[in-house]
């Protein structure tokens, strides 16, 4: 038996025992009433499952909280030497000659 839990500005709230927490599940016509109140609840941690006829249909779910930065590119930088004339100046003379 799966058990109904009351839920503020929703008639009722199925709960399935997914993974290891557990996952709301609520209808599209009441995602799309309460939309607000289940972005808030996702934003906490919570993951919901949206269902159309019974059937799962999407998941929201709450961005991954760690960003992996990018390395520092000074260094690589430092160690490369530019020889030569800038591209642009190259790629300007290649059309004047192409011109004439």
């Amino acid at each position: 038996m799966v058990p109904v839990v009351p839920c503020a500005g929703l008639r009722e709230m199925y709960i399935s025992y997914v993974h290891e927490g557990t996952m709301s599940t609520v209808s599209i016509k009441e995602a799309q009433e309460n939309l607000r109140s289940l972005l808030d609840r996702v934003a906490a941690g919570e993951e919901i499952a949206l269902l159309r006829r019974g059937r799962e249909v999407a998941r929201l779910i709450p961005p991954r909280s760690t960003r992996r930065r990018l390395p520092s590119l000074e260094a690589f930088r430092r160690i490369v030497n530019v020889e030569g004339r800038p591209l642009s100046g190259e790629v300007a003379e290649g059309r004047r000659e192409e011109r004439y």
